[in-house]
């Protein structure tokens, strides 16, 4: 399978570039980096810390999706909505790691998973979305006696808030109450605010250091509290789940699918 990548040159490109040429069954397509940017022209494999692979980065991504069977997009909300009109156009396969996608773009990207097959997930590794399962089932067996609460930690230098994978979480938690987590979240508490109502999915975040991802899911009643946690040491996590979902999408109808589908979880 041909793969190629968007945002080549980046911490998760060069991750993306080293999975891809260590992982059987899969080549390297190509990559792309904004125009003018120090990586064009320069091999992929040179720019990612390994051996040459004999591919250049360039700046057009529709020559990139042309030539790859699949792509695998962690960029930004605004490219990614670019990315997924041209991945129904030439029906190429997407993977989609970008967080923080405003509701017309998740719309386009939901669009477009009409004419390809396009995995989308907050969090791509294995860790994470076995918790989002295990938080579902939670939620469901404890219902309301039980205050839930998702607390998340990430680098100074993310800018979404919540995580994209937090909002998984609590999705996750909500899916299992069997209500919409719009109608019951509440992102900020600040001030007098009152008795928590039943039924409020809580979030809480934090920033700072050098942290990959923390995120703890509480289920807090009268007497007792169930915490379920993940912690991130390192981020290749994200490029393996990223790579296995390319892999795993390769005869799959046009629909848009989770890392939960890739996992059978």
């Amino acid at each position: 399978m041909k793969i190629g990548i968007v945002g080549c040159a980046g911490r998760m490109g060069q991750m993306l570039v080293r999975e891809i040429a260590a992982t059987a069954g899969c080549t390297l397509a190509g990559g792309t980096e904004r125009t003018g940017g120090p990586a064009l022209g320069k091999d992929l494999g040179l720019l990612a810390g390994i051996d040459p692979l004999g591919v250049a980065a360039i700046d057009d991504p529709v020559a990139l999706f042309a030539q790859s069977d699949a792509v695998i997009d962690f960029t930004s909300p605004d490219a990614t909505e670019l990315h997924a009109a041209l991945a129904a156009q030439s029906e190429t396969v997407l993977v989609v790691g970008t967080t923080g996608l405003n509701p017309s773009q998740q719309a386009a990207v939901a669009t477009a998973a009409t004419h390809t097959a396009i995995v989308q997930s907050p969090n791509m590794s294995l860790g994470v979305n076995l918790l989002l399962a295990l938080v579902e089932q939670v939620a469901h067996t404890l219902g309301d006696d039980f205050d839930i609460d998702i607390l998340e930690m990430h680098h100074r230098r993310k800018v979404d808030a919540p995580s994209g994978t937090a909002l998984g979480l609590g999705r996750a938690a909500a899916a299992g109450r069997g209500v919409a987590l719009e109608d019951v979240w509440q992102k900020v508490r600040d001030g007098h605010t009152g008795a928590r109502p039943a039924g409020e999915i809580g979030f809480a975040t934090l920033r700072g250091g050098d942290v990959i991802g923390d995120h703890t899911v509480m289920f807090a009643g009268d007497g007792e509290r169930i915490e379920l946690t993940h912690k991130a040491s390192g981020r290749q996590i994200y490029a393996k789940g990223a790579v296995r979902a390319a892999l795993w999408a390769q005869d799959k109808t046009p629909g848009l699918y989770t890392m939960r589908n890739v996992l059978g979880v």
